[in-house]
């Protein structure tokens, strides 16, 4: 039984890293319709930035967070301007995610000439000695890892409800055209979507990279089982995501335990094709209905 809570609170951790990023998934389709298919390399960016500031520059790690943050702005900003509004402009129904995947493979491909392709240790800001918790151990920074998450996606839901740019975020999600009219500029809010989206990735990155290496490969899987998550919770859900992001993770912590490492990306890819075939929406997501 300790055992089983130890991959519990394990699964926990590595499911709110997959639900930062699927929320990243959320930002932009809401407003645009898109994804940002390079959604994983913005996570592997952020990684890598956050160790040059703390290793190589010796940043503390608390003021290293602002400024990669700010670099997943930036970059997310950059995307969005390169890579999906020309497509946008043109009515392309594939042109952003060709565009997106590239711009990802582009950044993948830096990140290996800057860094090396060797996996890299990122020191933890934290001790880790393990603390016990009902009854079983937890590393401190899987409890950071949790309560960052948290903390981010609720700040950015804060934003958007509370403040008058974060409403014309909701606004554009909500109907587009609607949002136009009345004076808003949609262009400049998908935009800044896709700037968030990846600030929250870049977030992400810095907070699993003390658990794991980092490395140029790091955002490949974590950004596509990060994609599963967002079908699996529904990708107008962001308590959809939390579910999908911890059931995927606890599942995949416990197989690799009790069964094998070499089938720990199972039970995610079957609960996908189950959710797609039983309900395509998402477990929490909603089916639209448009009205011809």
């Amino acid at each position: 039984m300790t055992i089983l809570i130890q991959l519990i609170y394990s699964g926990i951790a590595l499911g709110m890293i997959y639900a930062v990023i699927a929320f990243g998934y959320q930002l932009t389709f809401a407003t645009s319709g898109t994804l940002n298919f390079g959604q994983g390399e913005a996570l592997m960016l952020g990684a890598l930035v956050g160790l040059t500031l703390v290793d190589t520059l010796g940043l503390n790690y608390w003021l290293m967070i602002p400024i990669v943050c700010l670099f997943g702005l930036v970059q997310g900003a950059l995307v969005e301007r390169i890579g999906v509004k020309p497509a946008l402009r043109i009515k392309s129904e594939f042109g952003w995610i060709m565009s997106t995947i590239a711009l990802g493979i582009i950044f993948k491909n830096v990140a290996e000439n800057v860094w090396g392709r060797d996996d890299l240790k990122f020191p933890s800001p934290l001790p880790e000695a393990p603390i016990s918790l009902l009854g079983a151990n937890v590393l401190p920074m899987e409890l950071l890892v949790v309560v960052g998450a948290l903390l981010m996606m609720a700040a950015v839901e804060f934003f958007n409800r509370r403040s008058i740019y974060g409403k014309a975020v909701v606004a554009t999600a909500n109907d587009r055209d609607a949002a136009g009219l009345m004076g808003i500029n949609t262009s400049l809010v998908i935009t800044f979507s896709y700037a968030l989206s990846s600030m929250a990735a870049a977030f992400a990155g810095v907070l699993v990279a003390p658990l794991t290496l980092t490395g140029a490969t790091m955002g490949a899987v974590l950004g596509l089982k990060a994609f599963a998550v967002a079908i699996i919770g529904g990708l107008s859900s962001g308590m959809g995501v939390l579910v999908g992001g911890v059931i995927l993770g606890v599942a995949e912590t416990t197989t690799a335990f009790y069964i094998s490492t070499g089938y720990k990306d199972v039970p995610g890819l079957v609960l996908l094709l189950l959710v797609l075939v039983v309900k395509p929406a998402g477990l929490f997501g909603k089916t639209a209905i448009k009205k011809v």
